[in-house]
Order: structure tokens, then C-alpha cells, then sequence
């Protein structure tokens, strides 16, 4: 399992991504709403860790608005190899700049991240089912379009590790 350093998204977009999280499941696609204990919300991953010391990382981010109040456009639905779905962000200088300090701040207090979300490297994501179906993913990804745009704002984050039950706020 892996913990992330997660940014949560606004009331409304955050119910319409419940929302579409809802339509996979009735489609037979498990959604994240469903996977351990539905611990979790619609947010996107900032920073991915195998594990995360939240001391350190609350040492390293000192002084830093993670919860950043950023506008984030989903404009778009995307599939990673393992059959991952999920809604792409658009990626902004403002995001691009705020996802770069905080790695920056992170890596310098050796804090070790998964390579494919360093910068340069990072697809920013809201991820809605870790494994759709192969049968399934041309419907999964008509009903992710129905719902497009979304536009969100930042209202929160925390490193979360969801299979070790672990979640704690960030400022």
C-alpha cells in the first residue's frame, strides 16, 4: 500500500464525483467510494510515499499552505496501464508551481516519493476506480464525460494512508 499527501476538493465537486463514483458502481465498476471501508473522498494525490512520517512531513511543509485555495478544471478522463480510471486536471503554472514546492520541500528533507508523481513526471488526477474492467472501461469512460467539466477548489488536505486507517490534516 502506498500513503499520499492529498488535496481535497469543494462541496460541489466533491458530491459530483460521489456522484459519478455512484454511476460506476451501478455500472459494475468498483469505485474508490467502495474500497477499504469507503475511507475514501475525491481529492487529488500531490505527493505518493510508500509510507509517510507525518512529524517529518509536517517538519518539511513548515510555513507552506498545502491547502492552497487553487481552482482545479477537470476537463477530461484518462486510463493508466492496470486499468486505473480516473479525471485529469488541468494542468496550471499556479498547480504545476504549488505541486513543485512542495516536493521540493519534501526531497530536501529526505522524505523519500514514488517517481511518476516527482514533477515533470506527475499526470495531474482524481482517481475513480483502481481496476475497471476490461469490458467495462468504454462505458466507465462515457459515463466519466457525462459529468465533465467539473470545476473544483482546494479547501483541504492531509497525508492520508487509507489502508493503515492514518489520516492527518495539513494547513
Amino acid at each position: 500500500m502506498v500513503a499520499a499527501l492529498e488535496l481535497y476538493l469543494d462541496t460541489d465537486a466533491t458530491r459530483r464525483i460521489r456522484v459519478l463514483w455512484d454511476a460506476l458502481e451501478a455500472e459494475g465498476v468498483q469505485s474508490l467510494r467502495s474500497l477499504l471501508a469507503q475511507r475514501h473522498r475525491p481529492h487529488v494525490s500531490l505527493a505518493v510515499a510508500p509510507r509517510f512520517d507525518p512529524a517529518r512531513v509536517a517538519e518539511a511543509l513548515a510555513g507552506t499552505v498545502v491547502a492552497a485555495p487553487l481552482r482545479l478544471s477537470f476537463q477530461h478522463a484518462g486510463q493508466f496501464v492496470g486499468r486505473v480510471l480516473w479525471l485529469g486536471v488541468t494542468p496550471t503554472a499556479e498547480l504545476l508551481a504549488h505541486h513543485a514546492l512542495v516536493h521540493d520541500r519534501l526531497s530536501r528533507a529526505g522524505v523519500e516519493l514514488l517517481e511518476h508523481y516527482r514533477p515533470g513526471r506527475w499526470v495531474p488526477h482524481c482517481t475513480l476506480s483502481m481496476r475497471v474492467p476490461n469490458t467495462l472501461m468504454a462505458a466507465a469512460v462515457r459515463r466519466c464525460l457525462e459529468v465533465l467539466p467539473i470545476e473544483a477548489t482546494v479547501v483541504g488536505a492531509a497525508l492520508a494512508d487509507h489502508a493503515r486507517n492514518i489520516s492527518h490534516p495539513l494547513p
